[in-house]
């Protein structure tokens, strides 16, 4: 039957990212002729496929193409991706400060997105001159926005009373909510304050969350941090994350 598409998978973006999952290589040819038909978020999408090489040849130049144009049609998370590309070099060059322009036009555009990412360069003076109190602002805007990384990074802020009152509860409350929405850095700092609260076994529950979904360089940051806890139970699990970090990357 080779690639024969109706109408409606050209044009119907959530349709075609359904058939990612079934069929991406169909899927893949259908992102391809919406984004030459001028569909801007099949445009992003397919910036995004072939980013990861998904049905597609993996092609990081042509994918920061892609997410040019569709920047250039007012897309805001191409936007953000051009930033990712420019942060990374990913068809590219690396160029921070690049990076941050695009990241700054997501932000102010409102994307959650846009918003994590150019507070991430704020807060370590990447790309941009550092200015913790604007970063703040931007974690705190994509954090009210659902953002879960936000979430955490929000939380640590306020625990630590960084640029801003000193609050435990918020903070709790923050990393609560992060945790829940499933950032697996948010599920290690709602951990870390119910262990030291005496909720042990609530905390390894967290802990095990965090384990399940982390990546390698927060595994083994995570390892020395549990292997100086005080309970031996949270000891135990620096075990867990080592043996993680090592059989599953």
């Amino acid at each position: 039957m080779g690639f024969l598409l109706r109408r409606e998978e050209v044009l119907n973006v959530e349709q075609l990212q359904r058939m990612l999952d079934d069929s991406p290589v169909r899927a893949a040819q259908a992102i391809l002729i919406a984004a030459r038909e001028g569909v801007v978020d099949a445009q992003a999408l397919l910036g995004q496929i072939l980013l990861e090489g998904r049905g597609i040849e993996r092609d990081e130049a042509l994918a920061l193409r892609w997410f040019q144009i569709a920047a250039q049609g007012g897309h805001l998370m191409a936007r953000n991706m051009l930033g990712r590309c420019r942060e990374h070099g990913w068809g590219c060059v690396a160029d921070e400060a690049a990076a941050a322009r695009n990241y700054r036009l997501a932000a102010e555009a409102g994307l959650d997105w846009g918003q994590y990412n150019y507070a991430n360069l704020l807060a370590t003076g990447r790309g941009v001159a550092e200015d913790q109190a604007h970063a703040l602002r931007c974690y705190r805007q994509a954090a009210e926005q659902g953002h879960a990384k936000s979430m955490n990074l929000l939380g640590r802020y306020l625990e630590e009373g960084r640029f801003c009152p000193r609050d435990p509860d918020a903070a709790v409350a923050w990393y609560r909510r992060s945790a829940e929405a499933g950032d697996f850095r948010g599920q290690f700092s709602y951990a870390a304050v119910l262990a030291d609260s005496g909720q042990i076994e609530a905390a390894l529950v967290w802990l095990r969350k965090a384990l399940a979904g982390g990546n390698l360089k927060f595994l083994r940051v995570a390892h020395k941090a549990l292997a100086q806890a005080n309970d031996p139970r949270i000891r135990a699990m620096a075990d867990a994350y080592e043996q993680h970090a090592m059989t599953c990357f």
